[in-house]
């Protein structure tokens, strides 16, 4: 993402980017951007965007944004890991296939 001044209100400050990882799934691109604060605290930004098309026929993206904080990143990962280890424990056949392999090792590694 990025800004041009004239976006920006007085005195706003953009943060310093320092890595992302993007996921596209269908119609849904999920982005893990990882930024840094002035005074180089990293938190995290968990990003959904959506391609929709409008009934005129113009093709849209809606996007929600998550801002995670180093205060909260075991909260947030522990969190996930138990409700995905439900999924895994009452859904098995969602981590069937080998795409979700890989991200079921990931998750094991929180």
């Amino acid at each position: 993402m990025s800004y041009n001044k004239s976006q920006l209100a007085e005195g706003e400050e953009v943060s310093t980017h320092i890595l992302s990882k993007v996921i596209k799934a269908g119609r849904r691109t999920y982005f893990f951007d990882v930024e840094a604060t002035r005074g180089n605290d990293y938190y995290l930004t968990i990003t959904e965007s959506r391609k929709m098309t409008r009934k005129d026929g113009k093709e849209v993206f809606d996007r929600h944004k998550i801002f995670l904080y180093k205060e909260d990143f075991d909260k947030f990962a522990n969190g996930l890991s138990e409700v995905v280890n439900f999924i895994k424990h009452e859904k098995p056949e969602y981590f069937e296939n080998l795409q979700s392999t890989k991200i079921d090792n990931e998750f094991d590694n929180l």
